[in-house]
C-alpha cells in the first residue's frame, strides 16, 4: 500500500509530516486549557452515565489518542458528552443496577458495539446515511434530552434519591422524595449552579476591564467549573459536610486507565444492539456537525467516512480502557479551537494531561460534592435547550414542525431511545412525503424571451393545444404515480390538447418505477391522440433512457430546450395521431426564426 493510500485511513501521516514548532505551541496551549475544562466535565458525565467518576477520565484518554490518529478534524475534542451519556444510562440501566460490575460491563460492551458499527459504516463509506436524520429533528431531540438531563440531576442538587428515564417518571420520583431534601446539599448545589450561570457571561467583561485580551478573557471565563469544584470541595473538607449527609465523589483510583474487556455474551449484545446503533447515529451527527462548523472557519476539509473510522476507533478505545461511549463534544471543541489548536496533536496532549491527572490529582477530588458535578451538567445542557426551533419550523414548514414536535414529546414522555428512534423514522417519512409529491408547474413563455415560467406566477404566453409541465424533482418509485395522476388531471381539463411536453431541467434521476410510469403515460396519451415530448433532459438521465425501449416508443420528440419545443410545436408539428387535422395557428413572433428542430440528445 502506498503512502497516499495509507494516509487515507491514517490522516496523522498527512498532517504529521508537516508538523512544526509553531503548531506545537498552539496545540500545547490548547491542550492545557481543554484539560482543565475536561476534568470536571469528565467526572460529571460519568455521573450522568451512572458510571464511577474515574470512568469519565478514562473515557477521555485512549479515545482522544485514537481519534488523533484516525480523525480528520483539527479541532474536534472527543470524549464523554451529555446526550450520549444520558443514552448510555438509559440503555444500560435497563440491564443492570448502577454501581455494579454488570453495569460497567454493559457500558463497556455498549462502547464496543458502537465503535464496531461506526468502523463498519466508515470502511464501507456509508456516512451519507446520517443525512437522513434531519437537522430540525436532531435539534428537537437535543432540546428534549437537555430537559431530561437537567431534570435527572435535580436529585443530586436536592440530595435525595430519585429514579426514572422519562420526564414523568423523574418528576414523580422527585416529588415523592422531596421531603427528604438535604438543605446543606441544596445550598451547595444552588450556589454552584448560580455561580456557573454567572461565569458564562459575567466574568468576561470583568476580565477585559482588568486588561486581559478578548481571547484570554474568554478562556478565563471558561475555567469557572474548576473554580466551583475547588471552592465546594474545600468547603466539604473544611466543615466535614460529608458526615452531614452531603454526597461526595469519594475515593477515586490513582492510576492510568486499566485494560478492560467488553462482554461478548450473545444475550447482552442482542439487548444493546439497538441502543448502540442509536448512540452511533446521534454521536456521529453531533460530532460531524461540530467538526464541519469549525473546519469551515479555516477552510479545512472533513471526510465524513474517515470521521466514522476515527469515532469508531475512539469508542473501541473506550471499551478496552474502562470507559463508555464517546463522541465529539461541542463546548470543549469550541474551547479547543479558540485556544489555538492547530492539529489533532492537541487532543494527544490533552490525553497526556488527563493521564497525569489520573495519576496524581484524583486524591484531591475525594471530597468533591456530587451536587457540584450535577450543577456543571445542568448549566451545560440547558444551553442545548432551544424551543425557538418550534417557531422557526412552524413558520417555514408544517411537516418539519410536526417532526420536531413529535420528537420532543416522545423523548420527554417515553425516553431517549423511543425519541431518537421516532426522530430517525420521522425524518425518513418527512423526506419520503416531500419527494412523493414533487412540485410540478404548467409553464408558458415569458413574452419576448426564451424563458418559461409558472403560469400561476407570471404573465406568460401559452398555446391551447400544447401542455408543458415542468417537473421539479427526480422521479422515483414514491412519486412516479403522482406524476401520472397530475398529468391525467391536467389533460382532462384541456379537450383541445394535441401535445404534452414534460420539461425535465430539475430531474437528476429516473428509476425503473418512474420509467414504467413514463411508458404508461406515453401509451395513454397516444390512445387519446396526444403526443408526448421531453425537453431539457440532462445527459445522465438521457443515458439511462437510452438503455430502455422508451425512446423508441416515444410518440413525440426529445428537445434540447423548451424554446425549441415551443417553436417546433407552434410551426405545425402538432398534428395529432388518431385525430382529424386542424388548421395550424399563427406562429408566435418570439419563435421567428426558429432553430432547426430535431430530436436532440444532450
Amino acid at each position: 500500500m502506498t503512502l497516499p493510500s495509507l494516509a487515507r485511513y491514517l490522516p496523522i501521516l498527512d498532517w504529521g509530516r508537516r508538523y512544526d514548532r509553531g503548531q506545537f505551541t498552539g496545540d500545547a496551549v490548547a491542550a492545557v486549557i481543554v484539560t482543565i475544562m475536561l476534568i470536571p466535565q469528565s467526572l460529571a458525565y460519568a455521573l450522568l452515565a451512572g458510571m464511577p467518576p474515574e470512568a469519565g477520565i478514562y473515557a477521555s484518554i485512549a479515545p482522544i489518542l485514537l481519534y488523533a490518529i484516525f480523525g480528520t478534524s483539527r479541532a474536534l475534542a472527543v470524549g464523554p458528552v451529555a446526550v450520549v451519556s444520558l443514552m448510555t444510562a438509559a440503555a444500560v440501566g435497563n440491564i443492570a443496577e448502577s454501581g455494579t460490575a454488570g453495569y460497567v460491563a454493559a457500558a463497556l460492551t455498549l462502547a464496543f458495539l458502537s465503535g464496531a458499527m461506526l468502523l463498519a459504516l466508515g470502511l464501507f463509506r456509508l456516512g451519507f446515511l446520517a443525512n437522513f436524520l434531519s437537522h430540525p429533528v436532531i435539534a428537537g431531540f437535543i432540546t428534549a434530552s437537555g430537559i431530561l438531563i437537567a431534570a435527572s440531576q435535580l436529585k443530586h442538587i436536592l440530595g435525595i434519591k430519585a429514579e426514572g428515564h422519562t420526564l414523568i417518571e423523574i418528576v414523580s420520583s422527585l416529588l415523592a422524595h422531596l421531603g427528604e431534601t438535604n438543605f446543606i446539599t441544596l445550598a451547595i448545589g444552588a450556589a454552584a449552579t448560580a455561580f456557573l450561570f454567572w461565569v458564562r457571561g459575567g466574568p468576561k467583561p470583568l476580565l477585559r476591564r482588568i486588561g486581559l485580551g478578548p481571547r484570554m478573557a474568554d478562556i478565563g471565563a471558561k475555567t469557572g467549573p474548576v473554580l466551583a469544584i475547588l471552592a465546594t470541595t474545600l468547603a466539604v473538607w473544611a466543615f466535614d459536610l460529608g458526615a452531614r449527609g452531603v454526597a461526595i465523589v469519594g475515593e477515586v483510583p490513582q492510576s492510568l486507565p486499566p485494560l478492560t474487556l467488553p462482554s461478548f455474551s450473545p444475550a447482552l449484545i442482542s439487548q444493546l444492539f439497538v441502543p448502540a446503533l442509536l448512540i452511533s447515529i446521534i454521536g456521529f451527527v453531533e460530532s460531524i456537525s461540530v467538526a464541519q462548523t469549525l473546519a469551515a472557519k479555516k477552510r479545512q476539509r472533513i471526510d465524513p467516512d474517515q470521521e466514522l473510522i476515527g469515532l469508531g476507533a475512539a469508542n473501541m478505545g473506550a471499551a478496552f480502557s474502562g470507559g463508555f461511549p464517546v463522541t465529539g463534544g461541542f463546548s470543549r471543541s469550541v474551547v479547543n479551537y479558540d485556544a489555538g489548536a492547530e492539529t489533532p496533536a492537541a487532543g494527544a496532549f490533552t490525553a497526556l494531561g488527563l493521564a497525569l491527572a489520573a495519576l496524581f490529582l484524583t486524591p484531591l477530588i475525594h471530597f468533591l460534592p456530587k451536587a457540584t458535578l450535577a450543577a456543571t451538567i445542568i448549566v451545560a445542557v440547558l444551553s442545548l435547550v432551544d424551543f425557538s426551533i418550534l417557531k422557526r419550523a412552524w413558520a417555514f414548514s408544517r411537516a418539519d414542525f410536526a417532526a420536531v414536535s413529535a420528537t420532543i414529546l416522545l423523548t420527554l414522555v417515553f425516553g431517549v431511545e423511543v425519541g431518537v428512534t421516532a426522530g430517525v423514522v420521522t425524518s425518513i417519512l418527512v423526506h419520503l412525503y416531500k419527494t412523493s409529491r414533487p412540485h410540478m408547474a404548467v409553464v408558458g413563455r415569458v413574452p419576448g424571451t426564451e424563458h418559461f415560467r409558472n403560469v400561476l406566477r407570471h404573465e406568460v404566453e401559452t398555446q391551447p393545444h400544447v401542455l408543458t409541465l415542468r417537473v421539479d424533482e427526480s422521479l422515483y418509485f414514491p412519486n412516479a404515480r403522482y406524476l401520472e395522476d397530475q398529468l391525467s388531471a391536467y389533460a382532462a381539463d384541456k379537450p383541445e390538447l394535441t401535445d404534452v411536453v414534460l420539461m425535465f431541467p430539475a430531474v437528476n434521476e429516473i428509476d425503473l418505477s418512474a420509467l414504467e410510469s413514463l411508458e404508461a403515460i406515453n401509451t395513454r396519451l397516444h390512445d387519446a391522440g396526444i403526443r408526448l415530448h421531453l425537453s431539457e433532459v440532462k445527459g445522465p438521465v438521457m443515458d439511462r433512457l437510452k438503455r430502455s425501449h422508451f425512446l423508441d416508443e416515444l410518440t413525440g420528440e426529445v428537445f434540447l430546450s423548451q424554446h425549441e419545443a415551443a417553436c417546433k410545436l407552434a410551426e405545425g408539428g402538432r398534428k395529432p395521431r388518431s385525430r382529424s387535422a386542424r388548421a395550424p395557428e399563427p406562429v408566435p413572433r418570439s419563435c421567428r426564426p426558429c432553430p432547426a428542430s430535431a430530436a436532440i440528445e444532450p
